[in-house]
Formats: structure tokens, sequence, C-alpha cells
């Protein structure tokens, strides 16, 4: 009898152990002068201060574009960042800029202004028709605690995003009050299909909805994604976030909890 259950016993830890080691953890390819580069070439850039800029996700032409160069090295990938370089001229220049303009603030665009919708403010009413064919109507979440977020297929940051969420947003309130709906902007639902397939290996398997046309995401915001709007129990917007940074999942968490709690 001991020996069956330790039979079973590693068997079942063995089982665990595949299906952890079949989840991918995501990595970039990072693109500059349309050549891929490593990690220890971008940092050398950095050094001789070459680097104008750097984009984390491209276009789906700009992606496509660049699977046809590059062939199973780009292959499925959904995280790719492009690089932009400076020639040594450029460079000068730069720096010639940098001192005139020291000790001047730099303006900086407010994409607070890409907000159509604020915190404190009611959220709009919408109907999403979800892949799996589920229609979720705004309004008939009242008195649960809602993550609206906006993305789509070619947005790097975004799907970068998704591969936290199972760890901490949905597994953590799978109990709870609380619905995530993620929405995919302006892109078919079969475009949307083969995505969330292909991010299965990431440990990404939950529901999306998709906005074909925009009109759900008109009702909120303009310009960049992702972005993430936190509805509480009586249909009002409490926390806002736009972007990907580091550590942003765990805000979205820690405001999600906080509302829960009320």
């Amino acid at each position: 009898m001991k020996n069956l259950f330790l039979l079973l016993f590693f068997t079942f830890n063995l089982t665990l152990f595949a299906q952890e080691k079949d989840i991918k953890k995501p990595e970039y390819v990072i693109i500059a002068n349309n050549e891929i580069i490593t990690n220890e070439e971008l940092a050398e850039l950095g050094k001789q201060g070459l680097i104008a800029g750097m984009n984390k996700g491209v276009t789906e032409d700009e992606r496509n574009k660049l699977a046809e160069k590059f062939g199973d090295k780009i292959g499925d990938r959904e995280f790719i960042i492009k690089v932009g370089i400076l020639t040594e001229k450029e460079k000068i220049e730069r720096s010639k800029k940098i001192s005139s303009n020291k000790g001047e603030t730099a303006k900086r665009r407010n994409t607070k202004d890409e907000l159509k919708l604020k915190v404190n403010d009611p959220a709009d009413p919408f109907t999403v028709q979800m892949i799996d064919g589920q229609q979720i109507n705004l309004s008939d979440l009242k008195g649960k605690v809602v993550l609206l977020n906006y993305w789509a297929t070619y947005c790097a940051p975004c799907l970068m995003e998704f591969t936290e969420f199972p760890e901490k947003i949905i597994e953590p309130f799978k109990d709870e009050n609380f619905v995530l709906i993620p929405i995919s902007i302006g892109e078919s639902k079969q475009k949307v299909e083969q995505k969330m397939e292909k991010m299965k290996k990431y440990g990404v398997d939950f529901n999306v909805g998709i906005d074909p046309q925009e009109e759900i995401w008109d009702q909120y915001a303009t310009g960049a994604i992702p972005k993430s709007f936190i509805i509480d129990q009586h249909g009002i917007i409490k926390y806002i976030s736009i972007g990907n940074s580091e550590g942003n999942v765990d805000k979205l968490a820690a405001e999600i909890k906080k509302l829960l709690q009320k």
C-alpha cells in the first residue's frame, strides 16, 4: 500500500512538472537596423549612446514583414522590441541638443488626454461579444468589481500583461465578485481566436471580447494600449492604468482587492 501511495505521489508530481514545463516564459525578439540582435548587443548599443528609442510592440503589418524576412526566428513570437539606432552624426547632434537644453523641463505628451472617461466617472454601458459566444452586458454586473482591459493581438505590452493575469488577477479573485473583460479593439473574431490559441503556451487561457468597429473603445479612450479601467460595484471608474510598466499588474490587483474588501 505504501509503495502504491509513493507511486501515485510520484506520478502526480511528474504530471504537474510536465504541465509547468509546457508553459513557456515569454521573451522579446529585439530588432535593430532591421536585424535581430541579442540582449548583450542591445546593452552595448546603450553604453555607446546609440539608442534613439525603443518600441515594445509593432503593428500587424510590421510584424508580418519581419516574419517574412526572418521566418522561424520570428515565427509565432508575440513579443517584439524595435530599437531605433543613431548614426554617429545624430549622436553628436543629440548630445549638443541635450547640453543646450540642460536645466529646461522637457514637455511630454499627457497620456491623460487620451482618456474620454476619468476616475470617478460613471462607466459607459456596453455589450461585448466574447469569443466563446457569450455576450456580456456591463449593466448586468452591478455589485461586482470589473477590470475592463483594452488590448490588440499586435500589441506586445498587452500580451506580456496577459501572461501575468492568470497568477495575479484570475486565480486570486476567482471566488470573488469580480469579472475580467479584456476587449480586443479593431480586430476580427478569427484573428483574436488565433492569437489566444497561440498564447496558451504562455499559460494564457481565458475568455476575451472583440470590438471590431472600436465602438466600445471609442466610449472610453483613444491613443495607445494597453489601457485598463477598474469599475466598482456601483458602476463607477475607480482606477485607470495606461501602458504596462513594471509592477503594473500588481497595482491593478491591489486596487481590485481594495474594492472587494469594501
